[in-house]
């Protein structure tokens, strides 16, 4: 407990006490909790305006109160690949926002959907990512090639690149139907990516995803969802701004949540999860022009060579070093659309020649940087 300097009024509630590091030489493990501080009174010595001193002119009483942060998966290397870190750096290069910097997606809300039983509502294949929620009622999400879904009020569903789809208050092979009369409203948000070639970056989500309103996640996303139903219900400054921000946010939260659950192949997406593979990821992601090897890649994820590589493969859906470079070629695709060169370029992305680079962009990409560009400049951008 640490108090300013100066005689005090005594504080009519007890300050509470907490654990404080008695070494400050930072010598501890690496892998135990480690704390930051933050200074902090009690409410009742706040009285005064801005929370400065009390009317009275007595000091206020501070304490020391460590917020603790703990490190899940603890990276030894020359850099803090982000799960080795509890600080967060809003500068540091992050996965997400990594792949919605690429991806551009533009945030569109379709109008809400009230219905009342009976009803069906189809939809044509949507070749981006469409995100809804059930505000109140259920309903039957059929989506072609899948068995039929009951959602009820809180659950979420995103579908990625689906085939046509349907909503009804029954399902397409004629189950059980909802009793009529019931009412749905559903609220959607369609996430539509600027340039078609980035669709690759959510090339593995499932068709269709689920989130269920008593899933672990599920009261999160609704307390998200309250405030994007607010803002699309409502008609007020800013509307779009606040929109698009919430959709990204919830955008985001869903893909953690899918990241969490799944078993199946990720591929950037793995790189949130707080073990060896993701520490891997985020390694890659932070610093893509580095000469990476597999074994630099498998020391950092605490793992033996060759049970890193077969990990990696499951859980990202191709080997490390072909991730590594199909992600340059994803960022050597935006480079492409500003003025810098080619040499440039490469160097950014860890080519040491232009030939080397252009090469290994031909065979992910399928024509060189030069073609590429070119055809930048000769068709529509895709809406």
């Amino acid at each position: 407990m640490a108090r300013a300097s100066g005689t005090s009024a005594p504080c009519p509630q007890p300050m509470p006490k907490f654990p404080v590091p008695s070494d400050s030489s930072d010598t501890r493990r690496p892998d135990l909790p480690r704390y930051r501080y933050r200074m902090a009174s009690c409410s009742s010595c706040r009285s005064g305006p801005g929370g400065r001193r009390p009317p009275d002119g007595s000091r206020r009483r501070i304490s020391i109160v460590p917020t603790l942060v703990r490190i899940v998966h603890n990276v030894k290397s020359s850099k803090d690949y982000g799960s080795s870190s509890g600080e967060v750096l809003l500068d540091a290069r992050d996965p997400f926002r990594d792949a919605l910097t690429l991806a551009r997606p533009q945030a569109i809300a379709p109008v809400p959907l009230h219905a009342t039983a009976p009803w069906r509502a189809r939809f044509s294949p949507f070749p981006h990512i469409k995100l809804g929620v059930v505000v109140e009622g259920e309903c039957w999400l059929c989506v072609d090639g899948r068995d039929p879904v009951l959602l009820r009020t809180g659950d979420f569903y995103l579908l990625g690149n689906p085939p046509p789809y349907g909503l009804g208050s029954s399902g397409s092979d004629g189950g059980p139907e909802i009793a009529p009369g019931s009412v749905t409203y559903t609220c959607s948000v369609d996430f539509v990516f600027q340039d078609s070639d980035v669709s690759a970056l959510f090339s593995l989500l499932p068709a269709a995803m689920l989130v269920k309103a008593d899933a672990p996640d599920g009261k999160l996303l609704w307390n998200i969802a309250t405030l994007l139903v607010h803002e699309i219900e409502t008609q007020k400054v800013g509307q779009s701004l606040v929109l698009e921000h919430l959709a990204q946010i919830l955008l985001v939260h869903m893909l953690r949540s899918h990241a969490g659950s799944s078993h199946e192949p990720l591929g950037w997406l793995a790189s949130v999860t707080d073990d060896g593979i993701g520490a891997a990821l985020r390694a890659v992601h932070d610093d893509p022009g580095h000469h990476w090897t597999l074994e630099e890649l498998a020391r950092i994820a605490r793992m033996s060579r060759s049970g890193f590589a077969a990990t990696f493969r499951n859980r990202v859906g191709r080997p490390p070093l072909d991730y590594l470079i199909e992600w340059r070629m994803q960022l050597a695709r935006a480079a492409l659309r500003t003025e810098n060169s080619l040499t440039a370029i490469a160097e950014d992305i860890g080519y040491r020649s232009e030939s080397a680079f252009s090469t290994a962009f031909r065979r992910v990409v399928g024509v060189s940087p030069r073609e590429f560009r070119v055809s930048l400049t000769t068709k529509p951008r895709d809406h």
